[in-house]
């Protein structure tokens, strides 16, 4: 395998990018970023000096990830959804010292148009709908929408909603995968990764 970089596209010395990775036209990866293997970056995508990028993670057109954001492995982001690093930004004040950490973890996905306030964690498989904005911590698996967003179910690994309780306990298998899910206490968990 080897690396796909559009002839548009600016790479910064420096960038680590991993093998079988895509960057397509008016990308601009700047020096410091580290982004995985697999990876496809859609046009006019930006990464930030000190963003990490897993595998498999796909950013899709229009989409600028910021320092202080880290995407862990197989990350949808959807088009020109929105990612920030300074909670209450002033064109006269700077702020670069006072980014706050936003962090994205395995499998989740950023549906078109959503805004990921910094300074949150998006749990594992969560799923943030087209336009939702989420201003605190996502649990993993689960189902976001609206402004603010707020929980409205629960999401397989396969991205197919399940059939729980949004609280208390239950216990349901995806049909497309055959794996089992349960909610216990309001925390979902595949019991058959």
């Amino acid at each position: 395998m080897s690396i796909t970089i559009h002839p548009s596209a600016i790479v910064d010395d420096g960038a680590q990018i991993g093998d079988g990775s895509r960057i397509w036209h008016f990308v601009h990866v700047c020096a410091g970023a580290r982004i995985g293997r697999g990876c496809s970056l859609g046009q006019n995508v930006f990464v930030g000096n000190r963003v990490v990028i897993g595998d498999n993670v796909k950013i899709q057109n229009n989409v600028s990830v910021y320092d202080n954001v880290k995407l862990e492995d197989d990350v949808f982001c959807g088009p020109s959804m929105v990612f920030t690093n300074v909670y209450n930004p002033r064109s006269a004040v700077s702020r670069k010292d006072e980014y706050r950490d936003t962090l994205v973890k395995r499998g989740a996905t950023l549906g078109a148009n959503s805004t990921i306030v910094c300074g949150t964690t998006i749990g594992e498989y969560a799923f943030v709908a087209a336009g939702a904005v989420v201003n605190r911590d996502v649990k993993p698996y689960a189902l976001m929408a609206g402004v603010p967003a707020r929980q409205i179910g629960w999401m397989s690994q396969f991205g197919e909603r399940l059939d729980l309780p949004l609280e208390g306990n239950g216990k349901t298998i995806c049909q497309h995968t055959g794996k089992t899910y349960q909610l216990e206490d309001g925390h979902c968990t595949c019991l058959n990764p």
